[in-house]
């Protein structure tokens, strides 16, 4: 697809980090799949990834630890 921030590059499949923040937590998702320009690097979630995403995240969040480095799961 073509990117919607720089409107040059086209998006392609790639992993990144997510870094998730709440009162004193910190969680960092790494290998979580995304569409990334070529161009800019913008990042792209799917609606599908962002829900996993968020449902790993409050499970992590419950735990009140303080930095947490984490795998994603799909």
């Amino acid at each position: 697809m073509k990117c919607a921030i720089c409107h040059h590059g086209q998006t392609e499949p790639d992993k990144i980090h997510v870094t998730l923040k709440r009162d004193n937590t910190i969680l960092v998702f790494q290998n979580v799949p995304a569409q990334v320009c070529d161009n800019c690097g913008e990042e792209y979630l799917s609606s599908e990834t962002n829900h996993l995403l968020l449902e790993q995240a409050n499970r992590s969040f419950a735990h009140h630890e303080l930095l947490s480095l984490l795998d994603f799961v799909a």
